[in-house]
């Protein structure tokens, strides 16, 4: 399979200007378009491709393609993969895979039960600089790995529906990136200002522990984003706005990248991850795989630290995190 056939559910406006764009530069070609709506699923297959459909089943029966991305809100993430899956397709989801753990644990299932592929598009995972990070990270012993701290926030959420909830939408990017850096966190304490603040200590399973601070008060236009990484022996890493790092390693200033502008805020696919994480979708369907960097199975321990999260901010009281298997 050199061009995977592509079936899209949702013509929604962010895909349209995040994962639409993405398919044929990724190597896939888009077959169908399916969304409730039938003037916005005509608009993108008239821009991108595809047939038009607004019935799941009839497309997927119809076309018969190699992979489908579904692209709608985080409602219809879980019944969705799961009928996809069921009818015998590889499925990516766009973030948040379900709206609780225990939904996602139920998706993983049925990937275990199907043996296809169900991945999370947790766009952070793919992206240069944490792809380096990830990379960098790798070459030390896990004892030696000493502490993480984030720092990411937004403009100010309505916080009135779950779809548009900060740390729902927004900070489970960041949530799962800590777990793509260092692993399984064991323990969490977490306060909070309503829904509009969050200091969050993490304990991982290797020792190392982390912060993450989150806060809607800032800025869609003006990147604000920053991760430090500390490693044993002078070794450090500083990553801005997902694009630009510096790293210290033996006490020596060893790298520094810097683009040439501001990509965080999307004009770049691989800079953002957008363009990444489909090309990986579409690679390991190419490979006939069942696994990415963000599988079903890595979200759903992402989508148990943010209810720990949310626990802990409510109870003010530090919660251990109890993970589930299929």
């Amino acid at each position: 399979m050199s061009e995977p056939r592509i079936c899209i559910v949702g013509a929604g406006n962010l895909s349209t200007r995040r994962i639409y764009p993405y398919i044929g530069a990724a190597g896939g070609l888009l077959v169908g378009v399916c969304d409730l709506d039938i003037e916005k699923a005509s608009r993108n297959a008239a821009r991108f491709g595809g047939k038009v459909f607004t019935d799941v089943d009839l497309m997927l029966d119809e076309l018969k393609p190699d992979g489908v991305m579904i692209c709608t809100g985080p409602q219809g993430h879980y019944e969705l993969a799961q009928k996809v899956m069921k009818k015998g397709y590889p499925v990516y989801t766009e973030k948040p895979p379900a709206m609780t753990a225990e939904q996602t644990l139920q998706v993983a299932k049925v990937a275990q039960e199907t043996g296809l592929l169900c991945m999370t598009a947790f766009k952070k995972r793919y992206n240069t600089a944490y792809s380096r990070a990830k990379e960098w990270l790798d070459q030390f012993p896990a004892d030696d790995i000493y502490a993480i701290s984030i720092d990411y926030c937004s403009a100010q959420y309505q916080n009135n529906t779950p779809h548009r909830m900060f740390l729902f939408d927004f900070c489970v990017h960041t949530i799962d990136l800590a777990l793509y850096l260092l692993g399984d966190v064991t323990d969490v304490f977490a306060f909070a200002k309503g829904p509009d603040a969050y200091a969050v200590s993490l304990k991982f399973a290797s020792g190392a522990v982390g912060t993450m601070t989150f806060a809607d008060g800032r800025s869609f236009q003006i990147p604000t984003e920053e991760v430090e990484l500390t490693v044993r022996g002078g070794n450090f890493m500083t990553i801005h706005n997902s694009s630009s790092w510096k790293i210290t390693q033996d006490n020596k200033p060893c790298e520094w990248r810097e683009p040439p502008t501001f990509t965080s805020s999307g004009d770049s696919g691989n800079e953002t991850g957008h363009l990444a994480e489909i090309a990986a979708f579409f690679k390991a369907l190419t490979e006939n795989a069942n696994t990415t960097r963000s599988s079903i199975f890595e979200s759903y321990k992402s989508m148990v630290l943010y209810e720990a999260i949310v626990a802990s901010a409510n109870d003010e009281k530090p919660i251990k995190l109890v993970y589930q298997t299929v």
